[in-house]
């Protein structure tokens, strides 16, 4: 049996950009709580979460790590992520491990761009928040306007539960010990006062008691209250801490343990059940004697120990022993050896319970964001889906050694199955395998383990473009195939219409026949044969989007009419639809956050509108350094990384995210249809 229940588990993820110290203060915690003797160190390798060679060689994160301590009789899971944006789909899968997400802020930095992005994470994924201003003892470091300028980007429900002293040196709490003690800013009465205001807010008897009565609340009168704001994002609470030298550790440690919420009092995980349009929210409990219920975020295919799937645990307990099924799959596999992790290090437990995070190894068929269970009620069940960045930045990717193509086509698969921003193409026309990610460190990285991983080493080169095709108006489409030899023959009649959709409206097939003019066998032949051409491109060679297709009509025969005929039907009368509906080639257009120093804002601009690009915003900060937001054709970034850094003397750097696709200039179109002709001929 397991020594806590789920009331004794806090999850908490920590988030953030890269350089705001989430490794350091996950070692700061782990030291305080007795988890580990000493704190580890970054520059030395050897922190507890960055346990890879890799991290320890470029001295910052790549992956989520797990880690958890004991502190006030509850159990803490740690998780911490890694702050790059290259990396951010991984941070945000982590999320759905967790009830709190803890936005760790850098003092000097300020808000950067991932803070922003894991904050919108976190408030979609409606997990409960808090923000952590690490590094408060710097010189540099403005508490005061730093706080201010949280307030004001994420809004009036960000108070302080603490606040900074001495310079940082030590960390007051204002909510379980208000007193008189001076703060750098602001005062400990004053904080408590807006704190505890706006936790009465979502309980009219309690704000009854507090402002009619006149009644001092205390902290325990005010739990149910302040879970109730957190899951309803009312209350963001900021707190301060200098993971470096410990202040704000303990004061840190208090608040996860007595006010964040264990996995009863978080949002309810957001569970479904079925697919499309029959798909139901359900709801999963953490309760432990349920049918289990658990959900793989993590998996690491590890050369010596195989693949191993990290779950959170939603509901029932799960034992070694357990019988659990994979999603869908009628037969269940058996838990041998059951792990929690303390980074590297895999410790044997017998059981878990509602709110754990464990780990299973050696089970080939779990795979990321797969749903564990011990009982068939729960088939068709999975969690709502993550919104992961899209992968952007390519490279084209050919084994040097040859016979070594079933080696690199094995160890992609690895690396995808890992990783929820990695994607692989094959792009037949041009005949090349493009790994797609979300930036070129991303892309580094992956090309390292790679070698030192798998092996197997690669030439690389600048991948195509992923343009798009679509219609931009209706039209229809028909023909008839007949073929006759001296066996059977084949026939098959298909009319069909197409209509564009909005931009990202993907693509619907609708079966619109009646009277039985095609019977109903043959209409996934014929939408067979309209996907071969979605997937193959009509004019360009590339994927067709944001269009319906209606079959309307048709005949067979009742004999020569087969699978086959009306696969190629339907290919050919799409194709004729195609013709006669004004297609266009997309192109992605990308968002771009630019960070630079203020006096390279108009070589900037000058070169982001010769590459057709679009300023949106520019922000200048108070270090000296500007923001500048835009959009712009991702075919025109090739080559930007080195062209910023010769503008801002390698002070620049930049990030892109999809923003939609929209129409090539004509001479491009032109271009790109050319070059398909060609290539078919």
């Amino acid at each position: 049996m397991s020594d806590y229940d789920a009331e004794d588990v806090r999850n908490i993820a920590l988030v953030g950009h890269a350089g705001s110290g989430k490794t350091t203060l996950v070692e700061a915690l782990l030291a305080a709580t007795g988890a580990i003797a000493a704190p580890g160190s970054i520059e030395k390798g050897t922190t507890v979460c960055d346990h890879d060679a890799l991290e320890k060689e470029l001295r910052h994160s790549l992956d989520v790590a797990i880690t958890s301590c004991n502190s006030q009789g509850k159990h803490v899971n740690l998780i911490d992520t890694p702050g790059a944006p290259d990396f951010l789909g991984r941070a945000i899968s982590a999320l759905t491990a967790v009830e709190t997400a803890v936005i760790v802020v850098n003092a000097r930095a300020g808000i950067e761009p991932v803070t922003h992005r894991m904050m919108k994470a976190a408030d979609r994924r409606n997990l409960c928040r808090m923000i952590l201003v690490n590094q408060i003892d710097a010189p540099e470091a403005d508490l005061a306007t730093l706080t201010d300028e949280i307030r004001e980007t994420f809004g009036s429900e960000c108070l302080p539960i603490n606040l900074p002293a001495d310079g940082g040196q030590r960390v007051i709490d204002c909510f379980f010990r208000p007193g008189g003690e001076a703060t750098d800013f602001s005062s400990v009465e004053e904080a408590h006062s807006r704190i505890i205001d706006q936790v009465v807010e979502v309980d009219e008897a309690l704000m009854e008691v507090y402002l009619e009565q006149g009644q001092a609340l205390e902290p325990e009168q005010l739990h149910d209250a302040f879970e109730e704001a957190l899951r309803e994002a009312h209350l963001i609470p900021i707190c301060y801490v200098s993971a470096q030298t410990g202040a704000g550790i303990p004061e840190l440690l208090d608040i996860l343990v007595r006010l964040m919420p264990n996995p009863a009092e978080g949002n309810p995980p957001p569970f479904m059940k079925g697919e499309g349009a029959r798909m139901t929210p359900v709801q999963v409990t953490p309760d432990p004697r349920l049918h289990a219920i658990a959900h793989v975020f993590k998996v690491v295919n590890d050369p010596f120990r195989g693949k191993l799937g990290v779950f959170r645990i939603h509901q029932g307990r799960i034992a070694t022993d357990s019988q659990l099924f994979i999603g869908d799959a009628r037969k269940p596999f058996k838990v041998n050896h059951l792990y929690r992790l303390h980074g590297a290090e895999q410790i044997e437990v017998a059981e878990g319970v509602p709110g754990d995070i464990l780990a299973v190894a050696r089970v080939e068929d779990i795979h990321f964001d797969a749903v564990l269970h011990d009982s068939h009620d729960e088939d068709h069940y999975h969690l709502r889906s993550i919104e992961c960045p899209v992968p952007l930045f390519g490279l084209a990717i050919n084994p040097i050694k040859r016979g070594d193509e079933q080696k690199l086509t094995d160890a992609l698969h690895k690396l995808q199955a890992e990783d929820p921003c990695l994607h692989i193409e094959h792009n037949a026309s041009a005949n090349e395998t493009v790994l797609r990610g979300l930036g070129e460190q991303h892309l580094r990285v992956l090309l390292k383990r790679l070698a030192d991983q798998f092996h197997v080493e690669v030439d690389t080169k600048p991948p195509s473009i992923p343009y798009r095709e679509t219609i931009a108006a209706p039209a229809e489409g028909h023909h008839r195939h007949k073929k006759q030899t001296g066996g059977a023959g084949q026939f098959g009649e298909v009319f069909l219409r197409i209509e564009p959709l909005e931009r990202g409206g993907g693509f619907e097939f609708v079966d619109a026949t009646v009277g039985g003019s095609i019977p109903g066998q043959f209409i996934p032949s014929i939408e067979k044969g309209v996907r071969q051409v979605l997937d193959e491109g009509a004019i360009a060679g590339y994927p067709l989007q944001d269009l319906r297709v209606s079959v309307y009509d048709g005949k067979h025969h009742p004999v020569d009419s087969k699978d086959i005929a009306f696969v190629t039907a339907g290919r050919k009368a799409f194709l004729d639809a195609i013709d006669k509906a004004r297609p266009v080639v997309l192109e992605p257009i990308v968002k771009i956050r630019i960070a630079a120093q203020n006096q390279a804002m108009g070589d900037i601009a000058g070169d982001l509108s010769g590459r057709r690009g679009r300023i949106s915003g520019s922000e200048s900060r108070s270090d000296g350094r500007i923001i500048v937001e835009g959009e712009v054709p991702l075919a025109e970034l090739e080559g930007y990384e080195s062209r910023l850094k010769s503008m801002t003397g390698g002070n620049g750097t930049y990030n892109i995210e999809l923003s939609h696709y929209e129409p090539v200039p004509g001479n491009i179109q032109k271009q790109l249809c050319d070059a398909f002709k060609r290539a078919e001929e």
